[in-house]
């Protein structure tokens, strides 16, 4: 687990939760609604290239610039 504490305890936060309502309820307590949709994005552009989908391709279904897949492309190769 990470050395942060405040990571620590929004990760512990976030496993206490038991419904798909209350984590809902718990992201938009927590996000802005653009944080909320960026992080909702990013997960997709996760799946996405995970499913071998070509980054312009995934920049048009997402609505998003072809950096921003290149980062999660990144973020996947290296996630530290």
């Amino acid at each position: 687990m990470t050395e942060d504490p405040h990571k620590t305890e929004l990760i512990r936060h976030l496993l206490d939760i038991d419904s798909a309502d209350a984590m809902d309820s718990a992201l938009e307590s927590l996000l802005t609604p653009a944080e909320y949709q960026e992080i909702s994005k990013r997960l997709q552009i996760f799946k996405l290239l995970n499913e071998g989908v070509a980054h312009r391709r995934i920049a048009e279904l997402l609505g998003v610039g072809i950096a921003t897949v290149s980062r999660g492309s990144r973020a996947l190769r290296d996630p530290h």
